[in-house]
């Protein structure tokens, strides 16, 4: 996935790599530096991002991930029409997870390659039939070591869900049987190896959640002071918003191509859409859909119930709306003049998102 790189990942990466971060273990968030007056700013805000939105969203990826990878083998041991429909919806419901995580692509998920590694696209029905024709056994190694267009999400959506979802038991052949399993697996992989960066320590690194919620904090070289990490987080939300209105939605509908539609064979491409806008919504929030708030929120730094609150709101609400507005397949839609006026709105409905965060809300978490 093509996105805008932060100048603080750039930063981070090598620190990431060496295991040069040296900070505190989990459970010492007590021990961080008062914040300055009566600021907003505080270890909470980071401390509850990445308990209640972060690492729950990943967990959740993670055992979705999981989930899908049973159902691709239940489907390759026994191939028939109710287990590809549920390695289908497994597909399906595995990608809520991951698009409500792309409001912060930052840590691990951007060091590590793992963005790419998952969710690629377009997909090369070239280079994919001529993996297809080969004689190499489709192992999940063999996939791990694969270029990023040939597995994640959108190889096995090609293979399962064919053009428009069309795709058969019968169209099935033992070698894409092969290959959907292989895929599977190392997205399961992929899942667990993400989750497992920001919630365990490895490699005598720290887990990424203790590198985020000891910002400030003497030794912690990717976020000298918690607006660092504050700013950090508004920056995921800001590169989200600006990728899903001018490249998930400029780049097919300015050219009018489908190809390079995300997530166009499961036509599930407005459902991505509308849960990248669900990324912000609970990075804003600090809590994911249908939980309870606890601690501090972005909200809190612009103020429960200020006229800002109430902006960011409406517009969050409005950008879903928007989206829910245009048809789905949205591959086609974009090429549908009574689609046109739909689309452009949804854009721009997310395009004022972006301003607010970018403008109002950002100078907020400087000192």
């Amino acid at each position: 996935m093509k996105r805008i790189s932060l100048p603080l990942r750039l930063a981070l990466a090598p620190a990431l790599l060496t295991g040069s971060l040296l900070v505190t273990a989990c459970g010492d968030d007590d021990s961080s530096p008062p914040a300055d007056g009566d600021s907003k700013v505080t270890t909470e805000l980071v401390v509850t991002f990445a308990d209640k939105v972060v690492v729950p969203t990943y967990a959740r990826l993670a055992t979705r991930l999981t989930e899908l990878d049973a159902a691709c083998a239940a489907l390759a041991a026994a191939p028939s029409a109710d287990k590809l429909t549920a390695a289908k919806a497994a597909w399906r419901a595995a990608r809520i997870p991951w698009e409500q995580s792309e409001g912060f692509l930052f840590g691990p998920v951007d060091s590590f390659g793992y963005d790419p590694a998952l969710d690629s696209w377009p997909v090369s029905h070239t280079e994919l039939d001529a993996v297809l024709a080969n004689n190499d056994a489709l192992t999940q190694q063999y996939v791990s070591n694969l270029k990023n267009e040939q597995k994640g999400f959108h190889t096995l959506e090609y293979l399962i869900f064919g053009d428009g979802g069309t795709k058969t038991v019968a169209q099935l052949t033992p070698r894409q049987l092969e290959y959907v399993t292989a895929l599977s697996a190392e997205l399961k992989a992929v899942g667990q190896l993400l989750h497992g960066a920001w919630a365990q320590a490895h490699d005598g690194n720290p887990p990424f959640r203790d590198t985020l919620a000891t910002a400030g904090q003497s030794g912690n070289s990717a976020y000298p002071s918690v607006e660092a990490a504050a700013q950090e987080m508004v920056g995921g939300i800001t590169t989200i918003l600006d990728e899903v209105a001018n490249g998930k939605i400029a780049e097919p509908y300015d050219t009018k191509d489908p190809d390079v539609v995300e997530s166009q064979f499961a036509y599930n491409s407005l459902e991505d859409f509308t849960n990248n806008i669900r990324s912000v919504e609970n990075a804003y929030l600090g809590h994911l859909q249908g939980e309870a708030k606890t601690g501090t929120s972005l909200q809190d730094v612009v103020g429960v119930d200020t006229a800002l609150d109430a902006k960011i709101r409406q517009q969050i609400a409005g950008s879903i709306s928007a989206l829910a507005a245009v048809r789905e397949p949205f591959r086609e839609s974009i090429n549908d003049n009574t689609e046109r006026p739909k689309i452009v709105a949804a854009q721009e409905a997310i395009r004022t998102l972006h301003d607010t965060f970018q403008g109002e809300v950002l100078p907020l978490l400087s000192k």
